[in-house]
């Protein structure tokens, strides 16, 4: 069940995306001021944005009865992972699987985001010729523009006050335990700052294609460009004193090591830090720790 809630908020990613890309169409928007500005679809465009959304909200809701109907059969609880803490959703009542496929996906929407910002974050002076890095632009919207400081705090400033909404939320259906504000904030802040572990696997991905494409020639294709672009960005702090061995550059390996260890060391004192916050047992149960 767990792979088949992945592969639905792929594809719910994939509705989201697409909805976000509608107005970026170079056709659509074109001037009769340019050469592109004269040429026109044969047709009309068929589909809407609000097609696009419609079709997210039936996904969310079909696989929220979906899991409602076979989860109970097989005595499936569904888990929210959230780095330091996992919140149980039971699949014999509907409501519990209807806002666990919401959340799931916003889960995998804010991941996405994360994973863009980052992104910005390395490559925010690239060339607007770079086409993977106008995507970039384009889904951040108005956040690519912003200092790197501000941000770098963003994801703490944004997940806090959610969780601070959410879990009032979860308390109400008896997934968490009721507690104190001054302890909801506590652990928004925690999760707040898990949510950077993250970033780890985006990181990784990135070291392990640009070794691959330093030693076996891919061509020219812009996702390689923009790979090699990316990696260098984040191994410029690494470069003084130069780490090679011979022709084997050994920073990126150093670096994928190195983040490996410090994410897992990170990851559990979080963990620590969050089971030390005075938790309220819920009624069905108590809260997980990862």
């Amino acid at each position: 069940m767990a792979s088949i809630d992945f592969i639905l908020n792929l594809a719910g990613l994939l509705f989201w995306l697409n909805w976000r890309s509608l107005g970026s169409d170079p056709l659509a928007r074109a001037t009769p001021a340019t050469l592109a500005g004269t040429v026109r679809r044969a047709e009309p465009r068929r589909i809407k944005g609000w097609h696009l959304l419609l079709w997210l909200a039936l996904l969310l809701f079909l696989r929220a009865v979906l899991y409602w109907q076979l989860g109970s059969s097989i005595n499936w609880t569904a888990h929210l992972h959230l780095n330091v803490v996992s919140l149980p959703f039971r699949s014999d009542l509907f409501n519990r699987m209807l806002l666990f496929s919401v959340l799931s996906f916003a889960l995998v929407l804010g991941m996405f985001y994360l994973c863009l910002l980052l992104l910005s974050l390395l490559n925010g002076r690239s060339p607007e010729a770079d086409p993977l890095q106008k995507l970039v632009r384009l889904h951040l919207g108005p956040i690519d523009g912003w200092v790197w400081p501000v941000k770098m705090i963003l994801p703490l400033l944004v997940v806090t006050p959610i969780w601070l909404l959410l879990s009032g939320l979860l308390a109400g259906q008896s997934i968490i335990g009721a507690a104190p504000l001054n302890l909801r904030l506590q652990q928004g802040l925690v999760i707040g700052l898990s949510v950077y572990l993250s970033w780890q696997y985006l990181i990784i991905g990135l070291l392990v294609f640009y070794l691959l494409a330093s030693y076996i020639y891919f061509g020219n294709h812009p996702f390689w460009t923009f790979i090699n672009a990316s990696a260098r960005h984040l191994l410029a702090p690494f470069r003084r004193p130069p780490l090679r061995l011979g022709k084997i550059d050994l920073a990126p390996l150093l670096v994928i090591v190195g983040v490996l260890v410090v994410a897992q060391f990170a990851r559990s004192g979080l963990t620590l830090l969050y089971a030390r916050l005075p938790l309220v047992e819920s009624r069905s149960g108590s809260v997980m720790l990862r």
